[in-house]
């Protein structure tokens, strides 16, 4: 019996060694593979996809970064818009891609903390299909109206506003946009009532805004800068913590009245969920040191946003927070989609 139990005692010890050795040699492999799928990273084109029409932030940004990308990657970068349902339809396409690290998708405010609460059944998952690369960037909103708004401030906005309620019709990219949440949180602060006027992208709503068929838009500064220096825009406020550069006379939302104030957009890279963890630190490492150059920060300046990477681990928190924070403002106001 004695005899036995050392049998058996030798034989399980022989078996944990087994699992041991078998446990090690898989940790090996693993390495192994990320070491080759970093040394392998790219092996062919890259997709970019923005999930809005070309011409507002998203795409501006995008073909900036994908310009320093194929510098270091040494494979081209190519830029792809898919608009449709608030974004919704190129996000979702991208999780659903090769995850190789060869297709990406440009996040942003609208796709990864708003839409979650604003449409009930979405292509994608933004916490479970994704990979958080890095963000690159935060783009102040201004608040800018039509030379015949009767309004040189936010004040005088409001004023105008509480004595014609419903009448100012506001433009946005779509429902549940970047733009259109900005101008719902003001409204909110400052107890005013607006139409809002939803178009399929920045373009179009700038466009219209131009030709006085709107009356106002919040939206995303570079979209607007080259309209308010020529005059034909109105600038009232921005949405930031801190002036902008390009735009010094034009005041925060905060100073003109509403302390802690901030509905800035953000962007950032992801990958499908399950690209490699080397190539998606290669990516990082490639995207921070892109945004870093000296030239990056001060074009971003000059268009109205400012630079912002982290790791993966803080941009997948930074987009937690932002779903929670966006979300109970969706929900509040009640709006729907299309």
């Amino acid at each position: 019996m004695h005899d036995k139990t050392l049998r058996g005692h030798a034989h399980s010890t022989a078996t944990r060694r087994q699992m041991l050795v078998g446990a090690a040699a898989l940790g090996l492999s693993a390495g192994a593979s990320m070491r080759v799928a970093a040394q392998t990273y790219p092996s062919q084109n890259i997709l970019l996809v923005v999930p809005f029409t070309p011409g507002g932030s998203t795409d501006i940004l995008a073909r900036l970064l994908g310009q320093r990308l194929e510098g270091a990657l040494k494979y081209p970068v190519i830029v792809e818009s898919r608009p449709g349902a608030g974004g919704s339809v190129g996000v979702g396409s991208v999780a659903r891609a090769t995850a190789d690290g060869h297709t990406m998708v440009m996040g942003h405010i609208g796709t990864f903390a708003v839409n979650p609460a604003l449409y009930p059944k979405l292509p994608y998952d933004p916490t479970k299909s994704f990979e958080p690369v890095s963000g690159i960037a935060n783009v102040h909103n201004m608040l800018v109206v039509h030379p015949d708004v009767p309004a040189k401030s936010l004040q005088e906005l409001i004023d105008y506003a509480k004595q014609n309620p419903g009448k100012l019709n506001y433009a946005s990219g779509g429902i549940g946009s970047a733009a259109h949440i900005a101008m719902v949180a003001l409204a909110d602060r400052a107890g005013i009532t607006m139409t809002h006027v939803p178009y399929r992208g920045t373009a179009p709503a700038v466009t219209d805004l131009l030709g006085g068929r709107v009356q106002l838009t919040f939206t995303g500064a570079p979209n607007l800068l080259q309209h308010v220096e020529a005059g034909s825009m109105q600038a009232l406020a921005v949405s930031g913590s801190s002036r902008l550069k390009s735009a010094p006379n034009v005041p925060t939302v905060a100073e003109s009245g509403f302390p802690g104030f901030e509905a800035s957009q953000w962007y950032g890279i992801l990958v499908p969920a399950g690209t490699p963890k080397a190539v998606v630190e290669r990516l990082n490492t490639e995207i921070r040191t892109a945004m870093a150059a000296p030239e990056i920060a001060e074009r971003l300046s000059l268009e109205g946003a400012e630079v912002w990477t982290n790791t993966p681990a803080e941009f997948r928190d930074h987009i937690a927070k932002e779903m929670v924070r966006w979300g109970d403002l969706v929900k509040r106001a009640g709006i729907k989609p299309e």
